[in-house]
């Protein structure tokens, strides 16, 4: 694995500083904090027999000293008391964002308008089973990935990268995507119109419709002035599972495979383009805005 991708790998990044920090407190507690000890009862016995004979010479002997070499002695150096105060820390920040909730912030318009550009999410790393940290390793069966959950997953292309999608194909459906509309396993699926949708960044209207997908409805956009077709797909892994035409495509999702699809539907690069994401990509289920410095009105669950 090379620098970049290791700094580019926040999870990695992690658990290596959960490790090293956690290694250091280890051996402070059980090693050098008894070393310490020890050192610190040698400097007080010596301190304790000089003073004693100063007394047995009539001399007055100062103890006010005694405490305070104790406490010099027993005073973890800088770099074992900074790391022992992280590690918990960075121990239940690892904890949390690998088997719990992780945070994503959203860089493209792909999800409008279900999820815009700035919108800060969480993801939950758990409700499809539990992962190995790092290596996303499932150990513990829990869900399957539904049609119409918005899941976020490493782009196949490129697993250092996450992505963020809906799920419109789970194993073995046939999906038809003919003149902007999907088709699920021959039966189609119904949208209705809705008020057009305003791109105030760009100044630009898209055809905006709810569209139910087997039971989940959400909204997504149209351009009009996109084509129907997919344009020059990728020869991704079993390709051959789909055909392409001049109004849309239709793809047989594999075993263990999933299709995505952006909610914007001509301004998107999905699996349309790149194929299907293996279970082992998932990285959880998106359902909450926690926050967008832009917007604070986004804030909500968007299920």
């Amino acid at each position: 694995m090379s620098l970049q991708a290791i700094l580019g790998n926040f999870a990695l990044i992690l658990f290596i500083l959960t490790i090293a920090t956690g290694i250091i407190w280890f051996l402070d507690v059980f090693h050098f904090s008894r070393l310490r000890r020890v050192k610190a009862d040698q400097a007080l016995a010596e301190f304790d027999a000089r003073h004693a004979r100063l007394r047995a010479d009539g001399v007055k002997a100062d103890d006010s000293g005694r405490s305070r070499l104790e406490a010099e002695i027993l005073r973890q150096p800088t770099w074992i008391e900074y790391s022992g105060s992280f590690f918990p820390v960075i121990a239940l920040v690892f904890f949390l964002r690998s088997f719990l909730y992780e945070p994503f912030k959203i860089p493209s318009s792909s999800m409008v308008p279900t999820l815009v550009i700035g919108d800060l999410i969480l993801v939950n790393k758990f409700t499809y089973g539990i992962r190995l940290p790092v290596i996303n390793k499932k150990i513990i069966d829990i869900n399957d990935p539904q049609r119409g959950d918005v899941m976020v997953f490493k782009f196949p292309k490129d697993p250092s990268l996450d992505y963020i999608k809906r799920v419109v194909g789970v194993p073995g459906d046939k999906i038809t995507y003919k003149n902007k509309r999907l088709t699920v396993n021959g039966k189609e699926i119904s949208y209705q119109s809705l008020s057009d949708y305003l791109d105030e960044e760009h100044l630009s209207y898209s055809k905006q419709y709810a569209e139910n997908l087997t039971g989940m409805q959400h909204k997504i956009l149209n351009d009009e002035r996109a084509p129907a077709y997919v344009q020059n797909p990728d020869p991704f892994p079993m390709h051959e599972r789909c055909t392409y035409n001049l109004e849309g495509f239709t793809c047989t999702v594999p075993a263990g495979h999933y299709f995505m699809m952006g909610d914007n539907r001509d301004n998107s690069l999905d699996s349309r383009y790149w194929g299907f994401v293996p279970d082992e990509n998932i990285v959880g289920k998106a359902f909450f805005v926690w926050m967008n410095f832009g917007n604070i009105r986004r804030i909500g669950s968007f299920q």
